[in-house]
């Protein structure tokens, strides 16, 4: 196998699932929340790459709903998102990053337990503008004996994402939440 950075499944899993626990958590204690429904396991939802759904009520008083895709990263000493383009080399499966339907990516990374929302399509217009001016990056991950998947993405600088698409936050939600 080549030299791929390695993750294993459950280790992936459990970034993720610190990671949902952490943004409903932060969604639910906004004041203007009204409900925070996780739908990662809803067919329709993960076809569409859609995670959360944050229904609020905005300063005029109506109510409005946002589509949440939620990244959980381990790595914020890099200073970069990995933004996946193949989600399966072997079966050429596009990446989440590239065809998720929801308003915002949370890309969070766990420690220092910072968020960052990426509003959508506008990030992803941003980011195929300008995808080979990135490296190009493989992870492996193992899902049987001898059996892994190659997951393909770009290695994109935090601040050129955050300096260059309009709408883009950054928060500390430990100050935030007390974590």
């Amino acid at each position: 196998m080549a030299n791929y950075k390695q993750y294993s499944m459950s280790a992936a899993s459990a970034v993720a699932v610190q990671a949902a626990k952490d943004l409903e958590a932060y969604l639910r204690n906004k004041p203007e929340t009204i409900e925070v429904l996780n739908v990662e396991d809803e067919p329709s939802c993960r076809a569409k790459d859609i995670d959360l759904i944050w229904t609020y009520r905005r300063s005029d008083g109506e109510q409005a709903v946002k589509t949440i895709e939620i990244k959980g990263d381990r790595y914020y000493g890099t200073g970069n998102y990995f933004l996946e383009t193949i989600s399966n080399e072997a079966k050429n499966t596009p990446g989440c990053f590239m065809y998720t339907a929801a308003d915002y990516v949370f890309y969070y990374f766990l420690e220092p337990k910072e968020l960052h929302i990426l509003p959508m399509p506008a990030t992803r217009d941003w980011f195929q503008q300008h995808l080979t001016s990135f490296p190009e990056k493989k992870t492996s991950t193992p899902v049987g004996k001898n059996k892994f998947y190659i997951t393909v993405g770009r290695l994109v600088p935090r601040q050129r994402i955050i300096d260059e698409v309009p709408g883009v936050r950054v928060m500390d939600l430990a100050a935030r939440l007390n974590f």
